[in-house]
């Protein structure tokens, strides 16, 4: 995949996302759509997640966002604009973000 292939893209997901393990869910989703990134609770009670990678791997990767995993409760994904430096690999958890 060359560089110009490549797309990113930020989310902020709602709804029930906290003590569900959200962010280890989208760590292992994301690495096995070969999405690199970042993922973090908010002190709102939303996660925010940057990836980059494939427009095929992000559109899958924002549909999953968007079911979560069993315990989570999704209402919304709203996709943001993202500029955050990602790190090479692998996809990594952040602290939480105030």
């Amino acid at each position: 995949m060359s560089g110009e292939d490549l797309v990113q893209k930020g989310y902020r997901i709602t709804g029930r996302v906290h003590g569900v393990f959200f962010r280890a869910w989208t760590q292992q989703v994301a690495e096995g759509l070969g999405i690199r990134g970042t993922v973090r609770n908010r002190g709102d009670g939303s996660v925010e997640a940057h990836a980059l990678g494939s427009r095929e791997a992000l559109a899958l990767f924002e549909t999953r966002l968007g079911e979560g995993p069993a315990a989570a409760r999704v209402e919304k994904v709203e996709t943001l604009d993202s500029r955050d430096s990602l790190p090479a690999a692998p996809f990594r958890i952040l602290p939480t973000a105030p």
